[in-house]
């Protein structure tokens, strides 16, 4: 793919997936304020966002997706670089404008992000993918519990009741 498409395309799903998840949260709030037509619009034009941001990305697949180990690998780098890197900026101009909220938030998504970089090495080095085990992802915070959920999150403390189970 030539530079200005591959572009163009790698900003349409950007914006696309943004859409998704925006209008998801419309949604919600269309629930919220009793008002499930609404809200059931907003539901079908975000898997309409869904779709077209899965088509572009199928069109970036030879440039992004690559085998397993290196789709790892990748992951794993990203992971680190975003717990290590990224938020802590994040996290510190937050503070520095006083804006506790985000800040809570930035922490928890870096202390998330650093398991998640974990969990990616632990599937390089040891070759899990050969093995099965049950994820439960924090829906307050996205942490990801492996082979069972904690009685409370270990980053934001939620309960249990507040794990995804995502089984193999």
């Amino acid at each position: 793919m030539k530079e200005k498409t591959r572009e163009n395309v790698s900003r349409a799903f950007i914006g696309e997936a943004k859409a998704y998840f925006r209008l998801l949260a419309y949604a919600d709030k269309a629930v919220e304020e009793d008002a499930p037509q609404i809200a059931q619009l907003f539901r079908a034009i975000a898997e309409a966002e869904r779709v077209h941001a899965t088509r572009h990305m199928n069109l970036m697949k030879d440039i992004v997706v690559k085998d397993t180990d290196t789709n790892l690998e990748r992951s794993f780098q990203r992971e680190k670089t975003i717990s290590e890197n990224d938020y802590p900026e994040l996290i510190q101009a937050a503070e520095a404008e006083g804006e506790t909220a985000a800040a809570l938030v930035f922490s928890q998504a870096r202390d998330a992000e650093a398991v998640h970089a974990k969990l990616y090495e632990r599937a390089i080095y040891h070759m899990i993918k050969d093995n099965t085990t049950t994820y439960y992802v924090c829906q307050v915070c996205g942490y990801v519990a492996d082979g069972k959920a904690p009685d409370n999150c270990p980053v934001c403390g939620a309960p249990k009741e507040k794990f995804k189970t995502m089984a193999p």
